[in-house]
């Protein structure tokens, strides 16, 4: 469980009709939550300098983590880029900064949070920069799911894995119960060291990632995957397709990757001959199974650096990043598209932009921590063994 302060909110249940018509915001969730004080304008010429300032006066207490999914205007400030889990190590490795401003989403800050020293303190510079895959689990739902796989059995054969786009309480979850995290680069290791502790696993919370280690990585069928709804009862399954799945995916999914489908790779293959598809695995898997190469950010990354110049590549991941790897190689001669025509960027990775970003470097310039993200100590402590157990994979 993490705090944000230093707002203070009484949480009320919001109407589902109202949030459904986005008339109100729910502040038990990631998404909508205010961003105390006043931000800059946007159109503010010298918004680009006043952060420079800002951040040149806090020198070394300072250190911005830029996700590569942020915008280019955020990502010039960050001292250092990366996915999700390099960030935060990075961030564990300066135990010099009292400041670390993530430019990222909220799990992210959490996981920061737990892997540095009591005495730094985590910003995210726009509360409501959540996370819609990790949305989709809640502490109480998993809590929930472990009951119906206990009477059903089986929970003694369960193994939970995580993926690293979850919640510090479902970190923790996975930590309390023998389990352990994984990245979209390790997803097969951490399914391996899973399968020797038990007979089964519970992926949370995307589907796609657990699938796609699964059935490409392990060998597995679809028939060993089922999935776990829970918004139904017992989540959708019967006692029995519980006792034989070997893979009990949570039904969690990535709102930008889930978008990419067999027809947007059959698209650019005719509007573009001898394109290379590069797609990251969170996608559904009749994408993933019709693309050249898979792989996380890094990799896609890496894959683009290797290519040959002229050589021609069409990219399943978030848009920001598509389009910064498509100025970056222009000068060598490597196309790079979006797999899909309809552009999409990552809506709550766009949360934090320049306004917010400058807003947090001047209060913390002059004094004032804002939006400091803070896991409880109990599941800090349980989310951390989960984060030490995947350190630990063979």
């Amino acid at each position: 469980m993490t705090t944000a302060q230093p707002q203070e909110l009484d949480v009320q249940p919001t109407p589902l009709a109202l949030l459904l018509l986005g008339r109100e915001a729910d502040p038990r969730s990631e998404r909508g939550v205010e961003c105390p004080g006043d931000l800059p304008s946007p159109s503010d010429p010298d918004l680009v300098a006043r952060a420079r300032a800002a951040k040149e006066k806090l020198g070394d207490k300072v250190f911005v983590l830029g996700h590569h999914y942020q915008r280019d205007e955020v990502i010039q400030f960050a001292d250092v880029t990366g996915d999700s889990f390099k960030l935060a190590r990075d961030a564990a490795a300066r135990p010099e900064a009292e400041y670390i401003v993530f430019c990222g989403v909220h799990f992210m800050a959490e996981s920061a949070d737990i892997l540095t020293s009591d005495d730094q303190k985590v910003v995210l510079p726009d509360l409501a920069a959540g996370c819609s895959m990790a949305d989709m689990a809640t502490a109480e739902q998993v809590a929930e799911c472990w009951d119906v796989l206990t009477e059903a059995g089986i929970a003694e054969q369960v193994v939970p894995v995580s993926y690293m786009n979850s919640s510090a309480d479902i970190k923790a979850f996975t930590g309390k119960h023998g389990g352990t995290i994984c990245t979209s680069s390790n997803a097969e290791r951490a399914l391996n060291w899973a399968f020797d502790q038990g007979e089964k696993v519970l992926f949370l919370p995307d589907q796609h990632l657990g699938r796609n280690t699964a059935v490409r990585d392990l060998g597995m069928s679809l028939e060993d995957c089922v999935v776990y709804n829970p918004h139904r009862p017992n989540g959708g399954l019967t006692t029995q397709e519980l006792r034989a799945a070997k893979m009990i995916l949570w039904r969690g999914h990535c709102s930008v990757h889930g978008r990419f489908s067999l027809d947007s790779v059959n698209d650019v293959r005719e509007r573009i001959p001898g394109v290379n598809v590069l797609v990251h695995p969170e996608c559904k898997h009749e994408v993933v199974a019709a693309a050249d190469y898979v792989g996380s950010t890094e990799y896609i990354i890496k894959a683009l650096e290797a290519a040959p110049a002229g050589s021609k590549w069409a990219i399943g991941t978030e848009l920001n990043l598509v389009r910064r790897l498509a100025n970056r190689f222009a000068a060598e001669d490597k196309e790079i598209v979006f797999l899909d025509k309809t552009v999409c960027f990552c809506s709550t990775m766009n949360r934090i932009d320049l306004p917010h970003l400058v807003w947090a470097l001047e209060s913390l310039a002059e004094g004032t921590l804002v939006n400091r993200i803070e896991v409880d100590k109990e599941t800090e402590a349980f989310a951390k063994l989960a984060l030490e157990r995947m350190l630990a994979l063979p």
